[in-house]
């Protein structure tokens, strides 16, 4: 006899967690939810980590290239939004509904690793930052700093249990507190832009030729718009298809400008070798160096609010990914807890468990922010590739088009989000694509756990494949890590 699947309520019909529920979002609060997701620690310390591997001309290169890829992908969760609107969690749905349980999963798991990690690089940096005020806490990974970061990082924790609301309208003013102090920074390094300092060490040969520096700014863009998907998670609160369109295409945009504007001005007013030199947040140095302590102290107090605020909404983010996705049975049930408030307690607990951990292991391991978020860069590259390929499945096949409805377009930058995620998978390297091996093969036995609390059949023949294969380069990977030819962070 045929097992029957257990029968699991469609996401749509889920609260979002932390939400209050009420009228739709318009293009305003979309538009910031987008922003504001992508705007967190990254853009304060872009001149220093563009500037560690690569030029101005690499530099330049390097945001073509992600201008182009992220552009496609932006076209993808635009045009998916309106194709598949019953799907409502995320880059996860999409990648389960073109290509399967097991598929859909990994994407699930890198969406949810990569959110937390991340959490771990802002703690990181968030103290950095006070570290300019307070020497105690260094660079952000002095014992200090651990204790101070998982003060936040609880008290963060018992706020959303207790039923802590991410309105609209405060998030919102957030994203315009965070972008003022950008703007302000792009004003005042323009006003002091020397053409002859932009030009000296214009190719930077000492640290490689051009694609070794291209490559060497690929981890530190995609960070920088990881977030840019935040419309599509929450398409389901949308007033209109149509808005979470819009605001996705005006975030992308608006970050662009802001994030190019920022990593190229910096190389007017100090060389390559100073920009790599100076400690994080950088922004912070430059500022410093054009208009004196005051700069730095702005920037500063700039990242710690901006940092606050992304930590609270990607908490939420992290523990909503696998919430949700046990809804519909990719996670185990496990996942699913709620409490009195409606908060998604039991991932909650789970994520802010691992958080704490890999704080602790950060300052063992005298991790940097750099190396941390590179990791959680290269996680979230499994949804963002295979949200890129359904939508140039749906595109080849005509699924969900009209006879006559043209395609082309959306072919278009399908393939451009998918050959730009695989560039990106490339230009990881090794080294961080082995540490995503040892995080996602343990996800292996939670999706077993799930397709059996579904009476599901666990693997298809080509997905047993895929996960022998996992396993196998995790293994190699521990192994590598054993011998120390590779360090875990």
């Amino acid at each position: 006899m045929t097992a029957v699947p257990k029968s699991y309520p469609s996401v749509s019909a889920m609260p979002v967690a932390g939400s209050s529920g009420g009228g739709g979002l318009g293009v305003l609060p979309l538009t910031a939810l987008v922003a504001g997701s992508m705007i967190g620690a990254g853009v304060f310390s872009l001149p220093q980590n563009m500037a560690s591997g690569a030029g101005p001309l690499a530099v330049i290169i390097g945001w073509v290239i992600t201008g182009i890829g992220m552009l496609g992908l932006a076209f993808v969760f635009q045009s998916l939004a309106r194709r598949r609107p019953d799907l409502d969690a995320g880059p996860y749905a999409y990648a389960r509904a073109g290509f399967g349980p097991f598929i859909g999963f990994n994407s699930a798991w890198g969406y949810w690793l990569s959110a937390w990690l991340g959490n771990v690089s802002y703690a990181v940096v968030l103290f950095g930052a006070l570290g300019y005020f307070f020497p105690a806490f260094g660079e952000g990974n002095t014992l200090a700093a651990v204790i101070g970061a998982s003060i936040v990082l609880w008290a963060i924790h018992f706020l959303i249990l207790a039923g802590i609301r991410q309105a609209a309208l405060a998030n919102t003013v957030a994203t315009v507190a965070k972008i003022a102090p950008v703007i302000l920074f792009i004003i005042l390094v323009a006003a002091a832009f020397q053409v002859e300092t932009f030009s000296l060490d214009w190719s930077a040969p000492a640290l490689g030729d051009i694609l070794t520096q291209v490559k060497s700014t690929m981890l530190v863009t995609l960070w920088a718009f990881i977030g840019i998907e935040g419309a599509s998670v929450v398409s389901g609160r949308a007033r209109d298809r149509r808005d979470v369109s819009i605001a996705t295409m005006t975030g992308f945009l608006l970050c662009l400008v802001l994030y190019s504007a920022v990593s190229l001005l910096a190389f007017g007013t100090l060389s390559q070798t100073e920009l790599a030199a100076l400690s994080n947040p950088s922004m912070a140095g430059v500022l410093e160096h054009v208009v004196g302590p005051w700069g730095a102290v702005l920037i500063n107090l700039a990242l710690v609010v901006s940092v606050l605020g992304a930590f609270l909404a990607w908490t939420i983010f992290a523990a909503e990914i696998p919430y949700a996705a046990s809804q519909d049975g990719t996670m185990p049930e496990f996942f699913g807890g709620t409490n009195e408030s409606q908060s998604p307690s039991s991932s909650l607990w789970i994520t802010n468990g691992l958080v704490q951990i890999f704080l602790i292991i950060a300052f063992f391991q005298e991790s940097t922010y750099e190396a941390l978020f590179s990791i959680a860069s290269a996680a979230i590259l499994v949804p963002y590739v295979f949200s890129g390929a359904y939508a140039l499945k749906l595109a080849l096949t005509g699924e969900r088009y009209t006879p006559n409805e043209s395609r082309t377009r959306d072919f278009v930058f399908g393939a451009i989000a998918t050959i730009y995620g695989v560039w990106l998978v490339y230009a990881a390297g090794p080294v961080f694509l082995f540490m995503c091996a040892v995080l996602y093969a343990p996800g292996i036995v939670i999706y077993i756990i799930a397709r059996l609390e579904q009476n599901a059949p666990v693997f298809t023949a080509l997905e047993a494949l895929l996960a022998a294969g996992l396993i196998a380069l995790a293994g190699f990977a521990g192994w590598l890590m054993w011998t120390g030819s590779i360090s875990p962070l």
